[in-house]
C-alpha cells in the first residue's frame, strides 16, 4: 500500500511537472520558433531570390508574348535583344529558386531537433 502511494505521488508530480513544460511551450515557445523561423535571414534571402526570379521570369514571358502579337499583328520583325532578360534562362532561374526554398533548411530547425531528441 505505502508503495502505490509513493508511486502515485511521483506520477502526480511527473504529470505537474508535464503540464507545467506544455503551459510554457503553448504561452511562449511555439511564439518562439515561430518568430526564429519567420524572421530567419535565410528565409528572408531564399524569399527575395524567388521573387526577383519570378518577376524576371514573368517579365521575360510578357515580353516574349507582346514581341510575338506585334509581329503577327504588324508583319514585322521585332527585335527582342532590348528585353532585359534577353539570353537569360529565367524559367531556369525560377526552378532553382523554388528548388532552394522548397529545400531551404533554418539552423532554428536543427536547435529544435536537438532539443527535441534530448526529450527521448
Amino acid at each position: 500500500m505505502e508503495n502505490s502511494e509513493t508511486a502515485r505521488a511521483t506520477a502526480e508530480r511527473e504529470l505537474e511537472l508535464l503540464k507545467s513544460d506544455m503551459l510554457w511551450l503553448k504561452e511562449r515557445g511555439i511564439g518562439s520558433i515561430a518568430d526564429s523561423v519567420l524572421n530567419s535571414e535565410e528565409l528572408d534571402k531564399t524569399v527575395a531570390h524567388l521573387l526577383v526570379a519570378t518577376r524576371n521570369d514573368g517579365y521575360a514571358q510578357g515580353y516574349a508574348k507582346c514581341s510575338h502579337h506585334v509581329v503577327n499583328v504588324l508583319k514585322v520583325d521585332w527585335d527582342t535583344s532590348r528585353s532585359a532578360t534577353y539570353g537569360v534562362d529565367t524559367e531556369a532561374a525560377l526552378a532553382a529558386s523554388k528548388t532552394q526554398f522548397n529545400t531551404l533548411q533554418l539552423p532554428v530547425m536543427d536547435l529544435i531537433t536537438v532539443a527535441v531528441h534530448c526529450w527521448d
